[in-house]
């Protein structure tokens, strides 16, 4: 799996995975919804995100997600729903009291690939 927050990290993934032979069989679209004042959820650029993938890896989201917007979330076409905490899920007190943090591993593209030839990973 590789992780992605943005529709150009998606774009950057299908343009590497068309040029050569990759084990990615699924893309991490993190933090693409965005919570809206009223409550609601903007789930615009997850769903773009999808379009893009045209089925061609399965999709994950992530980022974002609860008991109210794990629905809407859903209807945009990803394959999969991942949560931090997922188990607390079940215990809606007890997700709502602990706060998560969001860490990110941001790595060097060009080093990772560099990595992969030379361990025939990439």
């Amino acid at each position: 799996m590789i992780e992605t927050r943005t529709l150009l990290e998606v774009i950057e993934v299908l343009h590497y995975a068309s040029q050569r032979k990759t084990s990615v069989t699924k893309i991490m679209l993190d933090n693409m919804v965005v919570p809206l004042s009223n409550r609601d959820l903007d789930v615009s650029m997850l769903k773009e995100a999808v379009e893009l993938i045209n089925g061609r890896f399965e999709t994950e989201a992530s980022g974002n997600i609860t008991l109210d917007t794990v629905n809407k979330i859903g209807q945009s076409g990803v394959t999969y729903i991942s949560r931090s905490l997922a188990p607390a899920v079940r215990y809606k007190w007890f997700s709502d009291t602990v706060k998560a943090l969001d860490v990110s591993l941001k790595i060097d593209t060009e080093l990772s690939l560099e990595v992969g030839r030379r361990t025939k990973q990439a």
